[in-house]
């Protein structure tokens, strides 16, 4: 069956949908994204994807479509597709204008895909780049288009082993992944960087956060290679044990005893179908 994507409000076979090559996504990264997860044809957490897509729009000053819109072009691609368990993209750029910094007229461009998970191992080794997130930033917390810092980055781990590259901010303190949440045990609870690190603001880390398990606390980076376990959080990826820093494993084992009981409640909330729609 050929992919349908939904584009500027009509579903189209993917072949067929086409970008203005004067979209001010292209030409500058101007635009904002959100991944979301379907468990058997239901998305998951809806709301607070949509609620996080407006607060990064609003960061770039950028229009979006109502929710009303987003959900029904969701419904559509995964009936359309026949989806089961698959993730969706929606992505929201500036739209077409010219070879500059400035919007052009049109306003945005609005595309809702879906396709098949990825599959992860059990287990992730992280390596710590050497260049830090801009805590201060303009688009310090936002879900943006804007994704070459990460590119570089992930190539960087992925030419040590690892699987996800780890972000220290500008002075020094553990802050995310290039599209992951951290969370690490220290003095025998689960921490996870504050917002005020520069992290963004994951729907799974505050899923996980509104369980009681975890809090937020500021940590140096180096904390991470010394915690006795740690694990990356995510839409995708869920909870997934970190097996090593830096090719140095930890000493507590993947998955560790509180990362065991994270992934554990966030299995039951999935399986209890409060935050699933469609």
């Amino acid at each position: 069956m050929n992919a349908k994507v939904w584009i500027d409000g009509a579903l189209v076979a993917a072949e067929d949908a086409c970008v203005s090559p004067f979209d001010h996504g292209l030409l500058t990264g101007d635009g904002v994204f959100e991944t979301l997860k379907a468990y058997g044809g239901r998305v998951f957490a809806a709301r607070r994807h949509l609620e996080r897509l407006a607060a990064s729009a609003a960061g770039l000053g950028l229009a979006l479509p109502g929710d009303d819109v987003l959900r029904e072009a969701m419904a559509a691609v995964v009936s359309a597709n026949q989806l089961g368990d698959a993730r969706l993209r929606i992505t929201v750029t500036g739209g077409p204008s010219a070879l500059g910094s400035d919007r052009g007229p049109s306003g945005p461009t609005v595309i809702v895909a879906g396709g098949a998970l990825p599959v992860w191992p059990p287990s992730v080794d992280v390596s710590v780049v050497p260049w830090p997130r801009n805590e201060r930033g303009a688009l310090a917390g936002l879900k943006t288009i804007s994704y070459g810092e990460n590119v570089v980055a992930l190539a960087w781990a992925k030419e040590r082993g690892a699987g996800e590259a780890i972000f220290a901010n500008t002075v020094g303190s553990l802050c995310e992944g290039t599209g992951t949440n951290v969370f690490l045990v220290g003095g025998g609870r689960l921490i996870t960087p504050p917002l005020s690190s520069g992290c963004l603001a994951g729907v799974t880390r505050a899923l996980l956060l509104e369980t009681g398990l975890a809090v937020e606390e500021d940590v140096p980076v180096g904390a991470l290679a010394v915690a006795p376990e740690a694990f990356l959080a995510s839409t995708t990826r869920e909870v997934q044990p970190i097996r090593a820093v830096d090719g140095e494993p930890l000493q507590g084992g993947a998955p560790g005893p509180l990362t065991k009981a994270a992934a554990a409640a966030f299995a039951e909330l999935v399986a209890s179908g409060r935050e699933l729609e469609g």
